[in-house]
């Protein structure tokens, strides 16, 4: 039998290149030929020929949005989502090989309009601090519940590269509600006069049917009324999500002054003080700029998240007095609430003729904050922060083995209790504010935990096989090579699925790397990039130490949880295929 299986999840590859997998290895163990597509609307020459489909006696087309259907008129076809496909492949092909039908082409497109008038029409927005995986998980997982539940459902992704599929002006104002699935800030100017529903990218990828059912129902117009009535409410969630914010904007200019560093020592540790040297040029513009802009961003993009633009301003300049001062990041996070906070009262509160409001935004506001914020930073804030950084410094260049372990496993359980959550960006946050005051060996112990929980995970697929479901095995390699990118979300399937194990065992893994980390001296310059950071020469010191630690955790985890997972839940897996 020759089958044609199309893939199509467009809001990311990761599962729509494992269903492939997963779906051709299911075809090929039953004898029959297969031919793949990995849709890519941005590729269109990577598509499967009109006569490889010719040749194929069906097609399987596994997909959460919308496909041109007309390349498969006249074709059997049988149509599944991914979540089926990952449950159970082999079903799914029994079904296909049993149930596909001849495509015919729509005679007229009046009906699905009258259909699609009566489903709920939802718009929704993800984005997450670091814009890499719960980002597009969580908008694959509402999209895959919203067809599901027969919603009409268009998301846009706001990750590091941008935003993808942009909602038109058309689908906004045709909505019935919008879904910000978010855990940083996220502009609200264009939903004016919509109903908003918020909740985190954790929610949405977890209970995404619920989550849909919810903004429909609890989805509410936010005027000024509404928020000030809801503030205290939001205000606990509000204040994290404000400073992942900051965090989320910072990323980009601490990971190229890190890697700008790093390359001025791949010429030698001290080669940037010779003046006129590129390793110098390399240190000006890591050293001497990218991190000097370091807390002025964090602040700046905290109060822009609290009071919008009005707040920019202020919490730049507060970030700037900070850095100068000696505060460091605490003193630019401190900085970023008092002007966020000043702005948002001064537009509240403050109240001017009709002719001078325009004033407001562009010279009362930011006048007005940034007097506050400068003069609180120079006489309340500034010093004492500025001893307490120093101290914090101190402590932790001369602190001794054991506070150094104690540290390594604090940070490295902290980064993997919540694969991705909210502990797991607050020990990366410290550890990212430390780079600005030259405390580069929490970095490297952050880093190292946080690669642990995914590279251990596909470990144990491999050295407990039968333990493992096909599917289960498929999604190891997949976390293998997002751990070795230090992507901690990878882990996240496992952990969904078998949570009283997983995440005892990531956390002994990283708290062990972490650990190791620290005692072997590691001390690391970029933020992010995983293990091809070693590829620099002098990115992190002790490289091959650096890699015993993240080895050795990944192995502890590999290994407790190959000890304590149930081989019951395989066996059950595995029914429908022996059957």
């Amino acid at each position: 039998m020759k089958l044609a299986i199309v893939t199509a999840c467009p809001n990311g590859m990761v599962t729509s290149v494992l269903c492939a997998r997963l779906l051709d290895a299911a075809a090929q163990r039953q004898g029959w030929m297969t031919c793949v597509e990995v849709h890519d609307a941005a590729h269109p020459e990577r598509q499967l020929s009109a006569a490889t489909l010719d040749d194929a006696e069906w097609v399987l087309l596994v997909s959460t949005g919308t496909v041109d259907m007309s390349r498969f008129v006249g074709k059997r076809v049988f149509q599944s989502t991914p979540s089926q496909a990952l449950q159970d492949v082999d079903a799914v092909l029994r079904r296909g090989a049993e149930e596909a039908q001849i495509y015919v082409a729509p005679q007229a497109v009046v009906e699905p309009a009258a259909v699609s008038k009566t489903a709920p029409r939802l718009v929704a927005v993800t984005a997450c601090p670091t814009g890499v995986a719960h980002t597009f998980m969580a908008a694959e997982a509402l999209q895959q519940a919203a067809k599901r539940l027969g919603y009409d459902l268009q998301v846009e992704t706001q990750g590091s590269v941008g935003a993808r599929n942009p909602l038109s002006a058309q689908a906004i104002a045709d909505a019935d509600v919008v879904l910000l699935a978010a855990d940083i800030e996220v502009a609200t100017e264009r939903f004016a006069g919509k109903k908003i529903y918020r909740c985190g990218t954790g929610i949405a990828l977890k209970q995404a049917e619920a989550t849909l059912n919810k903004a429909l129902a609890e989805g509410t117009q936010e005027t000024a009324s509404t928020g000030a009535k809801g503030l205290a409410k939001q205000e606990k969630t509000g204040v994290y999500k404000h400073l992942l914010t900051g965090v989320s904007f910072m990323l980009p200019m601490v990971v190229a002054g890190g890697l700008m560093i790093a390359l001025s020592f791949v010429f030698g540790i001290t080669a940037f003080k010779e003046p006129g040297t590129l390793a110098a040029a390399l240190m000006q513009i890591g050293g001497d700029t990218a991190f000097k802009l370091m807390v002025p961003l964090l602040a700046g993009y905290i109060a822009y998240s609290i009071a919008d633009r009005p707040g920019l301003a202020p919490g730049m300049i507060g970030g700037l007095l900070a850095s100068t001062l000696g505060a460091g990041f605490i003193g630019g996070i401190i900085a970023g609430f008092i002007a966020g906070y000043a702005a948002q009262a001064i537009n509240r509160y403050a109240r001017l003729p009709q002719s001078l409001e325009a004033l407001k935004p562009i010279l009362i506001i930011p006048l007005l904050a940034s007097l506050f914020t400068g003069l609180v930073m120079i006489y309340v804030v500034g010093k004492p922060v500025a001893g307490l950084l120093e101290s914090l410094t101190h402590f932790l260049d001369s602190m001794g083995t054991t506070n150094a372990i104690l540290l390594g496993v604090l940070l490295g359980g902290m980064m993997c209790v919540d694969l991705g959550g909210p502990i797991n960006k607050a020990a990366y946050a410290f550890s990212v504010g430390l780079l600005a005051s030259q405390s580069y060996a929490p970095m490297a112990a952050t880093m190292a935990a946080g690669m642990v929980p995914p590279i251990g995970l596909g470990i144990a697929t491999f050295i407990a096989r039968r333990k493992f479901a096909q599917t289960e095995r498929e999604a190891g390699k997949a976390a293998l090579v997002l751990g070795l990118c230090f992507i901690s979300e990878g882990a996240i399937p496992f952990a969904a699925k078998d949570p009283l194990r997983v995440i005892p065992a990531s956390i002994a893994g990283g708290a062990l790397a972490g650990a190791l980390s620290m005692y072997f001296g590691c001390k690391l310059m970029a933020p992010h990039g995983g293990l091809f950071v070693m590829l620099i020469p002098n990115a992190i010191n002790h490289a091959l130490l650096y890699l015993l630690a993240i080895v050795a955790g990944s192995l502890l985890t590999a290994v407790v949880y190959a000890l304590v997972k149930r081989p019951e839940v395989v066996e059950l897996a595995l029914e429908p295929a022996s059957a």
